[in-house]
């Protein structure tokens, strides 16, 4: 074991040991300190080998099992660097993976990993013009798809690997290499080189809410490495089995699905679903080992419609996550009086690994997103760069936490935007109490003024998501001659309720005695809630869509104005 690998291991292991006292943890934390680094040779294959215990557990929509040992992952995953050599995959190169949550996909990053190959993660649910923006700012030279999207890449020539996966090479694609070829290639896997901790891992586009991707580069230390706090905020030890519903392609995959529970020595269990199935998922955690389960709001949101009480006897989960969007109190709440476990909301982004949570053992302040993890140290900057109690979040950079990206892909002015004045600014925007528990308050960009006061969309949002009604909503401002702009909301339903007059005035009456009266929802309209193909609202398209209906007089179908506000209230 090399000096770094031993580093690494101390970190995690004192994580690890004060997983239930935050304070102790963020004041003696650490990171270690790296030089010549490979997780997945100086880490996971020296925890794997002769690793019988599951380290991958997947459950298919037929009921159908896979599972792996951590040493058959390490075996497997030689065979296919191995093979990818033999193809042409070079140290450097950047290969696209794109496909479901097959074991496929945790070999193939395991092999690149191995060769020193860049891995440019994506969603199944790309389009043409999309692979097209990988292709160009990316520089990919490999491909690892999902036979079944192979026809995607029709249309981008060009000399590039193309590998399929789930499929026998008699019925690959033309031009096309089967990935299972891979596995018949030997498994005594020799890297061509050392790999520094620094050199590049993975290429990240941005989920898009707001403006066209951005490319997020990240290395060998900084998402492997950086994860440590997402391990410790989600409260992984070794043996836990850690179930994640992410799609593959989006960073919170590689987070709670990769390397946050393989930090850990934990299990990933995957749960596949064509189409997301609350009942169903709900029978795999009564009749399986899953000791912790993280899932976006959306997710939360659905389950909570479900007789949560009636599987509470047969669970064996220990903890419960909320990430990707900040989680309403009132879900966290029902959970709480269903299953007696409290849903841990936390912070990151695709630029960052986990840096603010409520982490195990600590107490949960509803609707707050937590404290700063371990290695992170936070502040609240206002237009001037002064900390403040209210004001965007910002990552201090002395000392640079690892977990922090190195910057944008070719986009130095980019990277020195949001790295200035000796801080990382998210362009995230949060308030921070006495106790400092700090409570996301919206995108800088969703923010906005009504009245003279300053309305955050998610405390609106939160309100409205108590009303039986609703199932999601989003709110946006809409302009008003008198006020500047007024709070709109956009409402999904849940199932049984009609998007009638009669409905919006419940919501309506419902929001005037819980909210201030400047908070006041004035106009509310039933509709499907835009999203990025990471599962994202859209508000920005929710924004640009309500300026021109007012410029344009126009009232949507299903659009209802509050009774009182034309009485003064």
């Amino acid at each position: 074991m090399n000096a770094s690998a031993t580093a690494f291991l101390a970190a995690r292991d004192f994580l690890i040991q004060q997983r239930e006292d935050q304070p102790a943890a963020s004041a003696g934390f650490r990171w270690p300190q790296l030089g010549a680094f490979n997780w997945a040779l100086d880490h996971f294959d020296a925890m794997a080998r002769g690793n019988d215990a599951p380290g991958l557990w997947i459950v298919d929509e037929d009921g159908s099992e896979r599972r792996y040992s951590f040493d058959q992952l390490r075996r497997q995953s030689n065979a296919v660097a191995n093979h990818f050599r033999s193809l042409g995959v070079r140290r450097g190169d950047a290969v696209l993976l794109m496909m479901g949550n097959e074991p496929a996909l945790w070999l193939t990053l395991l092999a690149c990993m191995k060769l020193g190959a860049v891995v440019v993660p994506a969603t199944t649910l790309l389009s043409r013009i999309d692979l097209q923006d990988r292709f160009e700012r990316g520089g990919v030279r490999h491909v690892v798809v999902d036979a079944s999207l192979s026809e995607r890449f029709a249309e981008l020539p060009g000399d590039y690997t193309r590998i399929a996966t789930g499929v026998a090479q008699s019925k690959a694609p033309a031009g096309w290499q089967a990935f299972d070829a891979a596995l018949a290639a030997s498994d005594d896997f020799t890297p061509d080189g050392t790999t520094q901790a620094s050199d590049p891992l993975l290429l990240y586009f941005t989920s898009g809410t707001t403006a066209r991707p951005k490319l997020v580069m990240h290395t060998h230390e900084s998402y492997p490495v950086g994860h440590l706090s997402t391990m410790y905020w989600i409260g992984l030890k070794p043996g836990d089995v850690h179930l994640n519903i992410s799609s593959p392609g989006w960073a919170k995959h590689a987070w709670s699905c990769f390397f946050a529970p393989w930090n850990a020595q934990a299990c990933v269990f995957i749960v596949n679903q064509a189409r997301f199935d609350a009942a169903a998922l709900l029978q795999v955690l009564a009749t399986h080992p899953v000791s912790s389960l993280c899932a976006p709001p959306t997710v939360w949101r659905m389950l909570i419609q479900q007789d949560l009480a009636a599987v509470r006897g047969q669970l064996k989960l220990r903890e419960l996550i909320g990430a990707g969007e900040p989680l309403n109190p009132e879900v966290i709440e029902q959970v709480r009086r269903a299953w007696g476990l409290t849903i841990r909301d936390g912070y990151g982004q695709t630029e960052t690994t986990a840096q603010i949570g409520n982490a195990p053992g600590q107490p949960v302040v509803p609707g707050s997103m937590g404290r700063p993890l371990p290695g992170f140290r936070i502040a609240l900057l206002d237009d001037e760069g002064r900390e403040v109690d209210e004001g965007e979040i910002a990552i201090a950079l002395d000392p640079r936490p690892t977990g922090l990206m190195p910057g944008y892909w070719g986009d130095a002015e980019k990277t020195a935007d949001v790295m200035r004045q000796g801080w990382y600014r998210t362009g995230d925007v949060a308030m921070r109490d006495k106790d400092g528990y700090i409570t996301y308050v919206g995108r800088a960009d969703d923010v906005f003024k009504a009245s003279d006061y300053r309305i955050s969309p998610f405390e609106l949002e939160s309100v409205l998501i108590e009303h039986p009604a609703v199932a999601e909503a989003a709110i946006v401002p809409s302009p008003d001659p008198v006020r500047l702009a007024v709070p709109k909301a956009f409402v999904t339903l849940r199932a049984g309720h009609e998007p009638s007059e009669a409905t919006a005035q419940s919501i309506f009456t419902f929001l005037r005695g819980r909210l201030a009266p400047y908070q006041r929802v004035r106009r509310l309209e039933f509709a499907e809630l835009p999203k990025t193909i990471s599962g994202k609202i859209r508000r920005v398209e929710l924004r640009q869509q309500e300026a021109q209906a007012r410029a344009e007089g126009r009232q949507g179908v299903h659009e209802f104005v509050d009774e009182s506000s034309s009485r003064g209230g």
